[in-house]
Order: structure tokens, then C-alpha cells, then sequence
């Protein structure tokens, strides 16, 4: 039992040995993090402490003519003293206590403390970069404002020898060119004497005046060349070319009113007087879009011209065509119009027929009112030929429309015109058939005619009576003649058609009983059939007796029916 007590009590007293030691390494390692970064904020410290202002106000000193820059040199010195003497000091001691924090193990205070020194040495470091920015500004300035200056200066030469070069090209624009440059190269004067004086404030103003002043002159160079040859040559000889050719079309007749050609020209001269007036002074603002606009405007008339002369020729040609086919529908429509009611005493027109003549008839009436205001137009020369030229096509587009509704009204009255005249024709032609079907029952003598000969034979005349009384009737009904054509037409050919076949039938039946007389004396069935035939002929049962006899006939000859059509056909 003691064995074990001591090998218990050994366990425990290595376990409290074990978590001194690991309470030890803790605590040794957030000290150590804490002093690490009171470390790191202590260099950054003597990175402020280490700005070279001193260096640059080293620098200032001999440099100092003037009040005002000893009056900023006085304040960046006691600038940077008090920078070092009491805020870097400030953090000096506050980085002493951080480490006192640390060693009493105070975290939560050093905490707290961390931050607000690290937010006093970022106020130190700004406030010494901005210092030193200050006064490099100063140091620095001679050297990048001359580096400025002879890159303008450089500018400045190159464009003074191309104005020198071409001196000729600028007119009376020379002067206030050469003023300008003048100008400049006082600017330059101005700026070594501030730079010898050491006014940097002034330094600024200078080399942006110079800058701007050598941006404008080289535009003004560049440009008045090619605005001078617009303002006096170009557009001028383009103006004088507009005006001879407007008096030349307007001798010629064409309306161009519209195009106010005149009144431009004389704002045109006003505009380039007030742009020259302008390039004088070297003000170039709009002045080269005004010239090109106006160029542009004056080409565009030459355009205008051209249409308008094609428009004119175009106008020639299809108002004359225009013309004459208006001359012919009216003369139709004129036509149609006064045998109107003559028309309609003879056909039984529909009020659609009517209604389509006294539309096309309206429409006309206002197609030629409309085609005289357009001649008033162009013989008062009130209207472009652009103009009118749509105004005929438009116009011709109509009455293109009207011929078409025309066309159809004539084709209408045409048809019932033609109707009558075929009606007449095969009334003619039908009495012919009518006739030809007496002519045939007479010539042939048929001992009887049967009834329904003189059925279709009456149906015939009536129909024929029926198409008279309609061709007579004023209006004439144009359907129902047609009706009554188709009917008679009809009834006579079928009456034409029995009459062939009633004569055919006898005659073949009378020629069958003289054929067969031959054979009586030889075959009693054939004298008995044939006596027979005889009396169903004379009955005017031509058909049976037809058939009868060439049964009879059969006995003695078998091919009797084939003869008599051979003998009848030809």
C-alpha cells in the first residue's frame, strides 16, 4: 500500500510540474508578442525620427531671398522641432510604459496603450511626410519646372520656324501671330526672373500660362492656313459658282425659290466676314466646323441643281404621257357617260354597273382638277420640278386606277353588247336548223308523221318566239335572253335531230321491204314478214318495221342490215 501512495504522490507531483512549466511557456509567450510588436511601433518610430527634413531644410537655406520664403522656412523649422522634441519624445515614453505593461503582465492596459501609440506614430509620419513633401516642393521646384520649360521651349521654336517658314500663307494674320509669340517669349523672360528670385508661387501660374499659351499658338498655326484658303478662296469661288449657275437655271425656267439661294449667299459673305474677324484675334473656336458646314451646304445645292434638272426632264416626258391618256379617258368616260341612259333603255344594267360609271366619272372630274392646278403651278413657277414631278406620278398612279375600274365597267357593257349580237346570230342560225327540218319532212313523203314530231316541232317554234320577244324587249335582260337562247337552241336541234332519224328509220325500212321483194316468191317467212313490215310502214311505225323487215330479209341474206347502211351512206 506505501508502493503504491508513492508511486500516486510521484504522478501528481510531475503533473504540477508539467503544467508550471507549460503556465510558464504561456505567459513567457504572450509577453513575448507583446514585445514584439512594442518592437516592431519602436522602429517605426526612429523611421519617423529618420525623415530626412533636416537634410532638405539644409537645402532651403541658401536658396532664401525673400520674406516669404524665410517666413515658410521659419515655420517648417519649427515644424519639424516640435515633431521631434515633444511628439517623438511623447512616444518614447509611452513605449517605456508599454514595456512596464508588459513585465506586470497588465495586458489589458497594454492593449489598449498598443493602439493608441501606433495611432500616434502614424499621426508623427504623416506629419513628416507631409513636411518633407512641403519643402521638396521648394527644393525640388527649379529643377522640375526648368525640365518643363525646355520641353516648351522646344515646342515653342519648332513652331515659331514653321510660322517663319510659311509666313507668306498667313496674311493679315501675320502681326497678331507674331504678337502672340512675342508674348510667349516674355512669358519665358518671366520665368527665370521669378526662378532667380526663388517665387515659386509664382513659378506655377508662369509655366501654366506658357503651357497654355504654346497649346493655343500651335492650333492657331496649324489652323489659320487652312481656314484663310476656305474663308477667301474656297468657298468664295464655290458661292460664285452657285450664284451663276442658280441665274443660269432661273433664265431657264426653273422654279428655286424654295432654295433661297440669294438670301444664303448674303448670310454666307456675313458669317465669313465675322470668322475672319475672329481668326484676327486668334480666337478659332468653331470657326473651322462653321467653314466645313458651309462648304457642305453649298455642295449639297449642286446636288439640289442636278435633281432638279433630271426632275424636269422626267416631268416633260410624263406629264406629256400623262396627258394624252387622260385626253382619251375622258373621251371615253365622255362617250359612256352620254349614251348612259340610252344604255340603260337597252340593257337591264344592276346598280353596280351604274354605280362603277359614275364613280369613274367623279374620280375623273377630280383627276383633271387636280392636273390644271399642277400646269398653274408649273406655268407660275411656284412649285420645284422635284415637286411636280411627284405630283404626275402620283397623278398617273390614279388614273392608272380609274382605267382599271373603267375597263371593267366597258367589259361589262361590252358583254351584254356581245350577248345581244350572239343572241341575234344564232336566233339566225337556229331558224336556219328549224327550216332545214321542214324542208327535209316535206321532201321525203312519209306516208305518216308521228305525233312527237309535231310536238318538238311546236316546243321549237315557241322558244324561237320566246328569244325574238326578248330581243325586242327594251331594256334587254341580258340573262334571261341568254336563257331563252340556250333553250331554243336546244328544242331545235333535238327537233333537227328526229327528223334525221324518223327519215333515216323510213328510209332503211322502205329499202329493206324492196330488197326483200326478191326473196317472197322463195321464202314464205320472208313474203310474210315483209307484208308485215308493209303494214306497220304505212302505220308510221317506222322502227318496228325496220326491224321486221331485216329479220324477214335475214333468212334469205344475212348480211342485209350491213348493205343497206352501205347504200344509204353513200
Amino acid at each position: 500500500m506505501q508502493g503504491q501512495y508513492l508511486i500516486i504522490g510521484s504522478y501528481l507531483v510531475i503533473s504540477i510540474i508539467i503544467v508550471i512549466v507549460v503556465l510558464h511557456f504561456i505567459r513567457r509567450s504572450i509577453a513575448n508578442k507583446y514585445r514584439k510588436r512594442v518592437h516592431d511601433l519602436e522602429v517605426e518610430k526612429n523611421v519617423v525620427a529618420s525623415t530626412p527634413v533636416s537634410l532638405e531644410l539644409s537645402k532651403v537655406e541658401p536658396i532664401i531671398k525673400n520674406d516669404m520664403m524665410e517666413e515658410k522656412y521659419n515655420d517648417w523649422q519649427a515644424r519639424f522641432t516640435q515633431l521631434r522634441e515633444k511628439k517623438l519624445s511623447q512616444i518614447d515614453d509611452m513605449l517605456i510604459n508599454l514595456d512596464i505593461y508588459i513585465d506586470k503582465r497588465d495586458y489589458k492596459n497594454c492593449v489598449y496603450r498598443l493602439a493608441k501609440t501606433e495611432l500616434e506614430i502614424y499621426k508623427a509620419r504623416e506629419t513628416a511626410d507631409s513636411l518633407l513633401d512641403e519643402i521638396k516642393e521648394i527644393t525640388l521646384s527649379e529643377e522640375k519646372y526648368r525640365a518643363i520649360v525646355i520641353k516648351l521651349k522646344t515646342k515653342y521654336r519648332e513652331l515659331n520656324k514653321d510660322f517663319q517658314d510659311h509666313k507668306q500663307m498667313y496674311d493679315e494674320i501675320q502681326e497678331a501671330i507674331s504678337l502672340q509669340l512675342e508674348n510667349i517669349e516674355r512669358r519665358f523672360l518671366d520665368f527665370e526672373k521669378v526662378m532667380e528670385k526663388n517665387e515659386y508661387n509664382e513659378v506655377v501660374h508662369i509655366v501654366k500660362a506658357l503651357d497654355t499659351m504654346i497649346e493655343h499658338i500651335g492650333i492657331v498655326i496649324k489652323e489659320v492656313p487652312d481656314l484663310l484658303l476656305m474663308a477667301k478662296q474656297v468657298i468664295p469661288n464655290r458661292m460664285k459658282e452657285v450664284k451663276e449657275l442658280n441665274l443660269d437655271m432661273v433664265k431657264q425656267g426653273y422654279p428655286l425659290d424654295y432654295l433661297n439661294v440669294e438670301y444664303n449667299l448674303e448670310e454666307s459673305k456675313k458669317n465669313i466676314d465675322h470668322i475672319l474677324d475672329k481668326v484676327k484675334v486668334l480666337n478659332l473656336e468653331d470657326c473651322m466646323f462653321e467653314l466645313k458646314t458651309m462648304l457642305d451646304y453649298y455642295d449639297s445645292l449642286f446636288v439640289d441643281f442636278e435633281k432638279e434638272r433630271l426632275s424636269r426632264k422626267a416631268y416633260v416626258e410624263m406629264e406629256a404621257d400623262f396627258s394624252k391618256k387622260l385626253e382619251k379617258t375622258n373621251k371615253v368616260v365622255q362617250e359612256v357617260y352620254n349614251q348612259l341612259d340610252d344604255i340603260k333603255s337597252m340593257y337591264d344594267l344592276n346598280d353596280r354597273d351604274v354605280e362603277i360609271i359614275h364613280e369613274v366619272n367623279k374620280h375623273l372630274v377630280v383627276i383633271n382638277d387636280d392636273y390644271k392646278k399642277m400646269i398653274s403651278k408649273v406655268e407660275a413657277k411656284s412649285s420645284p420640278y422635284s415637286m411636280v414631278q411627284k405630283e404626275v406620278e402620283e397623278l398617273t398612279i390614279r388614273l392608272k386606277e380609274l382605267e382599271n375600274d373603267l375597263d371593267q365597267a366597258l367589259k361589262s357593257l361590252g358583254n351584254m353588247y356581245d350577248d345581244e349580237v350572239r343572241a341575234r346570230e344564232q336566233l339566225e342560225e337556229i331558224e336556219n336548223f328549224l327550216k332545214q327540218s321542214k324542208e327535209k319532212m316535206r321532201g321525203y313523203k312519209l306516208p305518216i308523221i308521228t305525233n312527237n314530231y309535231f310536238v318538238q316541232l311546236s316546243e321549237a317554234n315557241e322558244a324561237i318566239e320566246e328569244v325574238i320577244k326578248e330581243l325586242e324587249k327594251k331594256p334587254i335582260v341580258i340573262k334571261t335572253l341568254n336563257t331563252r337562247v340556250d333553250t331554243a337552241r336546244d328544242l331545235v336541234l333535238k327537233l333537227y335531230n328526229t327528223t334525221n332519224e324518223m327519215i333515216k328509220t323510213a328510209q332503211l325500212a322502205e329499202m329493206a321491204i324492196v330488197f326483200g321483194n326478191r326473196y317472197r316468191l322463195l321464202y314464205e317467212d320472208v313474203d310474210s314478214g315483209l307484208s308485215d313490215a308493209e303494214k306497220l310502214f304505212f302505220k308510221g311505225e317506222y322502227k318496228k318495221a325496220l326491224d321486221v323487215s331485216i329479220k324477214a330479209v335475214s333468212m334469205a341474206d344475212e348480211n342485209i342490215y350491213r348493205k343497206l347502211l352501205a347504200v344509204y351512206d353513200k
